[in-house]
């Protein structure tokens, strides 16, 4: 049902049992899929394509163009999937000629005031508490939480199954399956809760702590951790995923998060 209040280009693709509320706007080359809610005074821009069953809250602006003095006004989209919720307030910003686009997977959960730049990927089941400011170009993994008020710098990637703690300042990449606190940002041990949640063995937890005993704990520097990993500890799909994520930070990245250090102070 759109509501005779809403204004909805014509050449807007909308759905089946599609709801649109007063004072919503929804500009031209917008697809939204079936079964999505759009409450009163939002707003979807050109380029923004949108799922099925999402529910889009008050006063978000999905697909507003890049906050980038680089961009040129080339054609790039949103791509949001199904099952997404996204709360009051949030904003959204298509991507650059970089990727081309700002993409967020299915069944996450994007809560009030929170933003999204140009560029991010953002995957499956993630969640992103009150608050979150998400600068350009970050990738956030599949099933990652990010807690309130945190500030994720351009460029970070951000592994699956991490856990990010309240009001932190996310300037390096994290690694997958662990928690990380305190400012400056550090690990925090392993995400075993969240593992658990996600059918993670108990074998494939313990392991995942030893992998990051030796990089965090042992006194090692990153480059002799990943040679003991590589050549000396048992293979697994984990082990795999940790020490590719670690190699490319190193190569291309922003590097990782640091262990936990005694002038650190605790998010307490």
């Amino acid at each position: 049902m759109i509501h005779p209040h809403a204004l909805v280009d014509k050449d807007a693709k909308i759905g089946n049992n599609v709801i649109i509320e007063p004072f919503s706007v929804i500009h031209k080359d917008v697809e939204i899929g079936d079964g999505t809610y759009i409450a009163s005074n939002t707003t979807i821009m050109s380029g923004s394509r949108i799922g099925s069953n999402c529910e889009i809250f008050n006063n978000s602006v999905i697909g507003g163009i890049p906050q980038d003095l680089k961009y040129k006004g080339e054609y790039t989209t949103v791509e949001i999937g199904s099952h997404t919720k996204i709360r009051e307030f949030v904003t959204v910003n298509r991507g650059t000629e970089h990727r081309g686009k700002t993409k967020i997977g299915s069944n996450c959960l994007l809560m009030a005031y929170s933003h999204i730049a140009h560029d991010c990927i953002i995957g499956n089941n993630c969640i992103l508490s009150n608050s979150t400011q998400m600068a350009g170009h970050v990738v956030l993994g599949d099933f990652a939480i990010v807690a309130g008020v945190c500030a994720i710098h351009q460029f970070v990637t951000i592994g699956r199954h991490v856990y990010v703690a309240g009001g932190s300042l996310v300037n390096k990449d994290i690694p997958p399956f662990i928690k990380t606190l305190r400012n400056p940002i550090s690990y925090g041990g392993v995400n075993s809760v969240g593992l658990k949640r996600r059918d993670f063995t108990n074998t494939q937890i313990n392991q995942i702590l030893d992998i990051y005993r030796i990089l965090f704990n042992q006194g090692l520097n990153t480059s002799q951790a990943l040679t003991y990993l590589e050549g000396d500890f048992e293979a697994s799909d984990v082990k795999d995923e940790i020490v590719e994520f670690i190699k490319t930070s190193g190569s291309a990245g922003r590097g990782i998060i640091k262990g936990n250090s005694k002038n650190a102070i605790s998010e307490d």
